[in-house]
């Protein structure tokens, strides 16, 4: 085969690009989802895995960002609060089922704990780390399986026009486009449910982002009946989560147990919009203790401050001043500050306090509380 003899004369990175998902996932199926991507046009898948070389050229050298931690400058916890997606099983055919949720895209909250860079980072991450040791792992128990491709859910609800910002766009299209030149034909199936009638529109914009054979792999389905029934069609009940109408475990507490840092027990997380002032209220159970990190890119000073809730006297965190200290485009990394250099022990009913240095009648911006519950030394 023609395209076969040049990978391998060329070899190095431009082999290397075209076995992204290392060489298991075998040499017919691999070659064959770069020709289909390009309609077996030679020239043409030439050109695209030129292209998919050059773009994956700085993360290569780092990679492809090992530490999740290091790539987003954050816990993935926080970041899956923002924007939940997550791999709760596997389909009929073998491929894993992928639910991302930007329906709930939170791109405040997530401006406040990362960058575009550091979102851009954490998907090489999740490809070439997490996605790549899924596919791997279900090879090697499934030697016969060879299907490197995802039954993907992409969950609507709640979706309104507001967040369709140009933020929000950007951070998903920036990932399509690193999917669609990097990792052809890697999608097996989509259902796009709960869909509200005004996002035919962004549809429009979407799908021009995409190329037309994955374009038919799309479904759009706003009625849980139907969508539910089609989601038994693709995958066991079993591997599919509860809250999508299945027997596996919610998503919710799937991302807790996936994304939890160690020894942490539980995490409370919030976005608190500072005007002249804002607060965030958390309970400490008893036998746990609590640290509160506080996380923002805005540049006005903040006082804050950790209460009793009801005993007002009572200060576990004394004011303290909290300002972003780091540039303020897309790229450039938000600020943060662990507010608990101690831990609050429980039980304890604690008010996480933010004053205004900037006067009564301004707006300080945003600011995003992670509380984090430990064991009780």
């Amino acid at each position: 085969m023609k395209f076969r003899d040049e990978v391998e004369k060329r070899g190095g990175e431009f082999k290397s690009t075209v076995y992204s998902f290392s060489l298991i996932e075998g040499e017919a199926y691999c070659l064959t989802r770069w020709l289909r991507a390009r309609k077996f046009v030679y020239d043409d898948v030439i050109a695209m895995v030129e292209e998919a070389t050059e773009v994956r050229a700085d993360a290569r050298k780092h990679e492809f960002y090992p530490d999740p931690v290091s790539a987003l400058g954050c816990g993935p916890s926080l970041f899956m609060h923002c924007y939940p997606q997550l791999y709760p099983g596997k389909a009929k055919n073998g491929c894993p089922i992928f639910i991302s949720k930007p329906g709930v895209l939170n791109t405040d909250a997530m401006e406040c704990i990362t960058s575009l860079d550091g979102i851009l980072k954490f998907h090489w991450h999740v490809m070439m780390h997490d996605y790549k040791q899924r596919l791997m792992e279900h090879k090697k128990a499934h030697p016969d399986f060879c299907n490197f491709q995802t039954v993907t859910v992409i969950d609507l609800e709640h979706l309104s026009t507001s967040q369709l910002s140009k933020r929000a766009l950007s951070i998903v299209k920036t990932q399509t486009a690193i999917d669609s030149v990097c990792f052809p034909e890697t999608m097996n199936r989509t259902l796009v449910i709960n869909a509200p009638r005004f996002f035919s529109m962004t549809w429009g914009i979407i799908k021009g982002w995409i190329d037309p054979r994955t374009a038919s792999k799309i479904e759009l389905i706003s009625s849980r009946k139907t969508w539910e029934a089609r989601l038994r069609e693709l995958c066991d009940e079993d591997e599919i989560p509860s809250d999508y109408g299945g027997k596996g475990p919610a998503t919710t507490s799937a991302l807790e147990k996936e994304y939890a840092p160690e020894g942490v027990l539980q995490e409370h997380f919030q976005l608190v919009h500072v005007g002249s002032s804002g607060h965030y209220n958390v309970a400490v159970p008893a036998g746990s203790e609590m640290e509160v990190t506080v996380w923002s890119r805005s540049v006005n000073e903040v006082i804050v401050s950790i209460v009793d809730e009801n005993v007002k006297s009572k200060v576990f965190v004394g004011g303290v001043t909290f300002t972003h200290t780091g540039g303020t485009g897309d790229n450039d990394k938000p600020s943060s500050l662990l507010l608990t250099k101690e831990r609050i022990v429980g039980p304890a009913k604690t008010k996480i306090k933010f004053e205004s240095k900037a006067g009564r009648f301004s707006s300080a911006g945003n600011y995003f509380v992670s509380c984090s519950m430990f064991d009780k030394k």
